[in-house]
C-alpha cells in the first residue's frame, strides 16, 4: 500500500473516532497511533495534519494534539440577488460584444472532480498516482529544498536553466530555440489562458479544432473570445476549411493539437503539417501549439514528428509545453515557446496575472528533468500506457464492439467512442455512473451542437488494468443495446 492510501485511510479511521471524544480532550500521543494501527510516525503526522486542515482537531506544541471546537453556525445568508445584476451588466458606450459573461466551467470540472471510491474512474485528465513518478518526484523536491537560494525571487521569465532545458525538448539538441525564446508558465492551462490573452482581443474570433479540449474553450471565452470551429478529420483539422475560416473570420489566432488530438486522438498528417503552417503565415496569425501529449506516448509508436514550432522560423508558431500530464498534476509547470513581439506580449500578461511561477517548483522540476530517473520513468510510463490501452480495447472488444474506434491511438491518454445516432449521451453518462463507472459526454468538447453523440473513456485515472476491464463491464451494463 502507498504512504498516501495509508494517510487517507488512517485520517478516515480518525476521523470516526472523534466522534466519541468530547470537544477539547486530548488524543493519544503519535507513539501510541503508530502502535495502535501499525502506521510509519510519516503516516501519523500527515493524518493529524489532514483533520487540523479540515478543523477537526488542533495541535499545541509541547501538549499534543485535541478534539477542536464545532464552528458555530454565523447566521443566514443575506440577500444577495442583487450580484444578478452586478455581474451581467455591461458598462456604458460598449462597442464590442464580447459575448455572454457567465462562465461555463463544467467541462473542466469533470476531468477534475475526484468520484467516490465505489466508481471506477474512466473521466480523470491526469495520471493514478500508481503511474506517478513519486519516489523520483520525492528525490527531486529534496534536492530543490537544499540549493542555495531555493527561496529567493526567481526571473519573471523563469529558471534560465529550466528555460534551456524546455528550448531543447521543444526544438531539439541542434534546434533553433534557446532560453530567451522560452517563458515559465504554471502548467498548461495556464499557458494557454496567457497565449490567448495576449494574442487574440476581447470580442474577437479565435480558431479552433472541432472537437477540442474543454478546458480551452471555458479559456477562450473567459477573456472574451468568440472560438469558431474547424472539423477535424482522421488526418486532423481539414485544413480547406481553416482557409475558409481564416478567410470568413479574420482571426488572429489558431489553436491546434497536432501530436495526439483531445480527444479523437489523431495526429496530424505530413501533408497538412505544412498547409497549416502556410494558412497560418498568409492569414497573419498565429498559430498556437499545444503539445500536451508529447510525453504521453505509447510504448509501440513510431518515432514522433517534431513539433510544429520546430520548423518556424518567423514566430508563427506559440508553443504549448507542460510536465503536468506525464508527472504529477501537482507539478503545474509548463512553458510557452515564441519569437519577436509576440514573446514580450506573453510575458507582459503573465506577469500582470501571477508575477512569476514559485521558485520552489521551478527547482523541483529542473531537478526531476535533469535526473536519471526522468528517463526511467518516461519508459515506464510509455509501456503502462500501452498496456491499458491494450487492456481498454480488448474489454470494449467483448462487451461493446460496435462502439471500437476505428484508428488505434498511439499517444495520449483517452479513447473518442462514437456513440449509435440518436443516443442521449448525457443519459449515457448518468446511467453509467449509477453502475460505478464515471464517463464522460461528448458535448462539452464541441463549440455548438455537436454532429454526433460522443463518449471519451479515460485510462490513466484507475490503479490499473483490472478496473479498466470491470469499467468497461459495468458500461456494458449501461449500455445493454450498443
Amino acid at each position: 500500500m502507498n504512504e498516501s492510501s495509508s494517510v487517507a485511510q488512517l485520517a478516515a479511521t480518525l476521523r470516526n473516532e472523534l466522534n466519541r471524544y468530547p470537544e477539547g480532550e486530548k488524543l493519544p500521543s503519535s507513539r501510541a497511533l503508530v502502535t495502535q494501527y501499525q502506521v510509519s510516525p510519516v503516516t501519523v503526522s500527515r493524518a493529524i495534519a489532514t483533520l487540523a486542515a479540515e478543523g477537526l482537531v488542533t495541535s499545541r506544541p509541547g501538549a499534543g494534539v485535541f478534539k477542536a471546537t464545532a464552528r458555530r453556525a454565523t447566521g443566514v445568508l443575506g440577500d444577495v440577488s442583487w450580484q444578478e445584476v452586478a455581474l451581467s451588466a455591461d458598462p456604458p458606450h460598449t462597442t464590442v460584444d464580447a459575448g455572454p459573461r457567465g462562465m461555463d466551467a463544467a467541462g473542466v470540472l469533470a476531468t477534475l472532480t475526484t468520484p467516490p471510491p465505489e466508481v471506477i474512474d474512466l473521466n480523470g485528465g491526469y495520471l493514478h498516482a500508481a503511474l506517478q513518478p513519486e519516489r523520483a518526484l520525492a528525490a527531486a523536491l529534496a534536492r530543490a529544498g537544499r540549493r542555495p537560494g531555493t527561496w529567493s525571487r526567481p526571473p519573471v521569465e523563469g529558471l534560465t536553466e529550466l528555460r534551456e532545458w524546455f528550448a531543447r525538448d521543444i526544438s531539439g539538441p541542434g534546434g533553433s530555440l534557446n532560453a530567451s525564446d522560452v517563458l515559465i508558465t504554471a502548467g498548461g492551462q495556464s499557458a494557454l489562458t496567457t497565449a490567448l490573452r495576449a494574442l487574440a482581443a476581447p470580442g474577437s474570433a479565435v480558431l479552433v479544432e472541432s472537437p477540442t479540449y474543454p478546458g480551452m474553450l471555458a479559456v477562450a471565452r473567459a477573456a472574451g473570445l468568440r472560438p469558431v470551429p474547424v472539423p477535424v478529420d482522421a488526418d486532423g483539422v481539414r485544413t480547406d476549411l481553416l482557409a475558409e475560416a481564416f478567410e470568413a473570420t479574420r482571426a488572429r489566432a489558431f489553436v491546434c493539437q497536432p501530436l495526439f488530438h483531445n480527444p479523437t486522438g489523431t495526429v496530424l498528417s505530413p501533408q497538412r503539417r505544412a498547409e497549416v503552417l502556410g494558412i497560418a503565415r498568409a492569414a497573419g496569425a498565429f498559430l498556437i501549439e499545444d503539445d500536451f501529449a508529447r510525453r504521453l506516448v505509447h510504448a509501440d509508436s513510431p518515432p514522433l514528428p517534431l513539433p510544429l514550432a520546430a520548423d518556424d522560423p518567423d514566430g508563427v508558431v506559440v508553443h504549448v509545453r507542460s510536465l503536468t500530464k506525464a508527472a504529477s498534476p501537482s507539478l503545474r509547470i509548463g512553458a510557452l515557446s515564441a519569437r519577436g513581439p509576440a514573446l514580450e506580449r506573453l510575458r507582459a500578461i503573465q506577469v500582470v496575472d501571477s508575477f512569476f511561477v514559485p521558485r520552489p517548483l521551478q527547482e523541483t522540476a529542473l531537478e526531476l528533468v535533469g535526473s536519471p530517473a526522468w528517463a526511467g520513468h518516461l519508459r515506464a510510463l510509455a509501456g503502462a500506457l500501452r498496456e491499458r490501452r491494450t487492456t481498454l480495447l480488448t474489454a470494449l472488444n467483448s462487451a461493446l464492439p460496435a462502439l471500437l474506434p476505428r484508428r488505434t491511438p498511439l499517444g495520449g491518454y483517452h479513447l473518442w467512442l462514437r456513440l449509435p445516432d440518436g443516443t442521449d449521451e448525457h443519459a449515457v453518462a448518468a446511467t453509467a455512473l449509477r453502475h460505478g463507472v464515471a464517463v464522460t459526454p461528448g458535448t462539452p468538447y464541441f463549440t455548438a451542437e455537436p454532429p454526433a453523440p460522443h463518449l471519451r473513456l479515460s485510462y490513466v485515472s484507475t490503479p490499473g488494468p483490472a478496473q479498466l476491464k470491470e469499467g468497461i463491464q459495468r458500461l456494458g451494463e449501461a449500455l445493454p443495446g450498443a
